[in-house]
């Protein structure tokens, strides 16, 4: 049986003056019902355009698929028609956005724009779809869902625009919910609240969760699997377990090293990754990382290291990631388990 949803070896490029830019550059995963893929990586990696490939939602020019496939339900949504993608989108996958600000309209009343899709996917009545709004607008923790259905967007707090996001995207009952950046703008009290009403959803509706975030906490509370990226490719890929507690690249390390730590009795300061990201119209000759990287050979500069499975089924990115010794000496002092 074909997995909810399969990204095979996904090419989205952007074709500028400047020149191409691999925003997406050879990404592949797997989703199945009621999993958590954590995606993460620095700004530029390709997290959210790889969301936006999926929702078909890239505009096309100067986006481009240049290869690979996105598969859901084993039916390539690349090959569907443009009425095909739109009954897809919003119904069957859903995304929240990053900043709810800016993704609802200001000029609607939320209750019209949760019943929306209501509408337009289910048929329903505009009174009905009213109805049902107020319903998901109580499910997702606003009170006085009634009243507060008649407000603009700027009439909500951050936290509460985000909670109608969420009701926006779950009105249809999707398969798949993609969060790109969920409380990126929260304060950690209604961050919290956030997830645990995202947990508490997919525990009822047996939902997929695509989690785009720069947060690793949150990924390793609520992550079944992880994909790290960097510079538009997967450079690892595993069990989050996995992931955090026996990473294998130099970049999931960097990571890590970066996070202030309460399972070490060791005090010192945090080790940045140094440098920057690289331009994705000139990605530099073999690894992409190589740059930042403070293990980095000569072979590295030569060849680009493919992703491959180490150990059954954590995949990485680097030419000594299968050297037991090379990563036992030089990994990260991985995140112990509670």
């Amino acid at each position: 049986m074909a997995p909810l949803l399969e990204v095979d070896d996904l090419h989205m490029h952007f074709f500028t003056r400047d020149g191409v830019v691999k925003a997406v550059d050879g990404v592949s995963f797997t989703l199945e019902p009621g999993e958590t893929l954590g995606v993460v990586g620095e700004s530029g990696s390709g997290k959210s355009v790889t969301a936006l490939s999926i929702m078909r939602l890239v505009p096309e020019p100067p986006g481009k698929v240049v290869s690979g496939d996105i598969r859901y339900r084993g039916q390539s949504v690349l090959t569907m028609s443009e009425k095909e993608q739109r009954s897809l989108r919003g119904n069957r996958i859903a995304m929240i956005f990053q900043d709810p600000m800016t993704s609802l309209n200001p000029v609607y009343r939320i209750g019209k724009q949760v019943g929306e899709a209501l509408r337009l996917h289910k048929g329903l009545s505009r009174k009905d779809a009213w109805s049902a709004a107020v319903e998901l607008l109580k499910q997702v923790g606003i009170p006085q869902a009634e009243e507060r259905a008649r407000n603009y967007p700027h009439e909500f707090s951050g936290g509460m625009r985000q909670r109608a996001m969420i009701a926006n995207a779950l009105a249809c009952g999707p398969d798949i919910l993609i969060a790109d950046e969920p409380t990126t703008a929260l304060d950690v009290t209604i961050q919290a609240q956030i997830l645990e009403l995202m947990q508490e959803i997919q525990a009822h509706t047996d939902s997929a969760i695509i989690m785009i975030t720069h947060d690793l906490g949150v990924v390793a509370d609520m992550a079944d699997r992880v994909l790290v990226m960097y510079a538009g490719k997967a450079v690892e890929y595993g069990a989050a377990d996995d992931v955090f507690y026996r990473p294998l690249h130099p970049y999931t390390w960097g990571l890590l090293e970066c996070l202030p730590r309460h399972d070490v009795d060791e005090k010192g300061k945090l080790s940045p990754i140094h440098g920057q990201p690289p331009s994705l119209i000139h990605l530099p000759s073999g690894c992409a990382f190589r740059p930042r990287c403070a293990y980095a050979q000569e072979i590295c500069a030569k060849e680009t290291p493919p992703l491959g499975d180490i150990a059954s089924g954590h995949m990485a990115a680097c030419h000594f990631s299968g050297d037991a010794q090379f990563v036992k000496e030089r990994g990260v002092l991985a995140m112990r388990k509670p």
